[in-house]
């Protein structure tokens, strides 16, 4: 099954399609565009891969930035905030806290957002913390 990606480079290039081989465990992976040739990502050059449920996303949505107690997503989970080199902050959640390797997967806090998740390169980040259980 082929996921709607979009991959977000440490330059500031975004680059949006559809991907097969996904893996954190290797150093890149495929996405084809909807024009042009098939691109190799290597991870290390991302700040993010986000999968998504639609490539148009919504920029005027705002995104809920508290966990809702109900979400089945949350059991077995830790809340975690990152800060980006470039200043950008995501707070989701993550099966471990704090995070070994150097790429590794976060939900968002926000059911209904367009990203499904995040898959994070660790290098990108500034700063972590660990959010309170809610």
């Amino acid at each position: 099954m082929s996921n709607l990606i979009v991959a977000r480079f440490l330059t500031g290039r975004v680059l949006k399609g559809t991907s097969l081989d996904v893996d954190p465990n290797k150093p890149s992976c495929h996405v084809r565009p909807s024009v042009g040739p098939v691109e190799e990502v290597r991870l290390m050059d991302l700040k993010a891969l986000f999968f998504v449920r639609t490539l148009e996303g919504n920029a005027a949505r705002d995104e809920a930035h508290k966990v809702v107690p109900t979400d089945p997503r949350l059991l077995g989970s830790s809340g975690i905030t990152l800060l980006f080199k470039d200043g950008e902050s995501i707070t989701g959640r993550t099966n471990r806290y704090p995070p070994n390797r150097p790429f590794f997967f976060i939900v968002p806090v926000d059911p209904g957002s367009n990203n499904i998740r995040i898959l994070i390169n660790r290098a990108a980040v500034t700063s972590m913390a660990s959010d309170p259980p809610t």
